[in-house]
């Protein structure tokens, strides 16, 4: 009878270095998008110096590149917003870090507070405004990197692509 156990002859499957998957050094899925998204979130010493406030305009800053991604962080003072638009083919993570924006589509409108992320496919139409009395912060995620946003009319919306819903609060 033999007491050699399968470990003891195979050795731990999990330690074996080619069946194990390579920790990829950048995200490649969308899973892996919102998750850069929340790390990103989570890790204020990473953005929190770097945002400013412009009464005139939306400020913006790119904070990070990859291949085939951008992240951006974004400030939005009472009344500010995008206006109706798309990312062209990027597909995109939007976070929302600080205050609360308000995101408006033709199925409708969604208050976004502090830690709600959506997460939308190239063609999607919307609007971000914060509609609120308390300026706001978000974060962008593009994949590929945004290389266009055409702007919409109302009258001109187009059917598009739904965002997975993934509010989370």
């Amino acid at each position: 009878m033999n007491s050699d156990s399968d470990l003891q002859i195979a050795g731990d499957i999990l330690e074996v270095p080619h069946l194990l998957q390579a920790r990829r050094e950048h995200p490649a899925t969308v899973a892996e998008f919102v998750g850069l998204a929340r790390s990103v979130a989570a890790d204020r010493s990473q953005w929190e110096h770097l945002v400013e406030y412009d009464a005139t305009t939306r400020w913006y800053h790119r904070l990070r590149t990859g291949p085939g991604y951008e992240v951006w962080l974004l400030s939005w003072v009472p009344g500010q917003g995008s206006g109706l638009h798309d990312h062209g083919p990027s597909s995109g993570v939007l976070t929302v870090l600080d205050g609360t924006l308000t995101e408006r589509t033709e199925r409708g409108t969604r208050a976004l507070g502090a830690g709600a992320q959506r997460v939308f496919a190239p063609g999607y139409v919307h609007e971000v405004v914060n509609d609120t009395l308390e300026p706001a912060i978000s974060l962008h995620v593009y994949f590929p990197g945004l290389t266009e946003m055409p702007m919409h009319t109302a009258c001109a919306r187009r059917t598009g692509s739904e965002p997975v819903d993934a509010v989370t609060a």
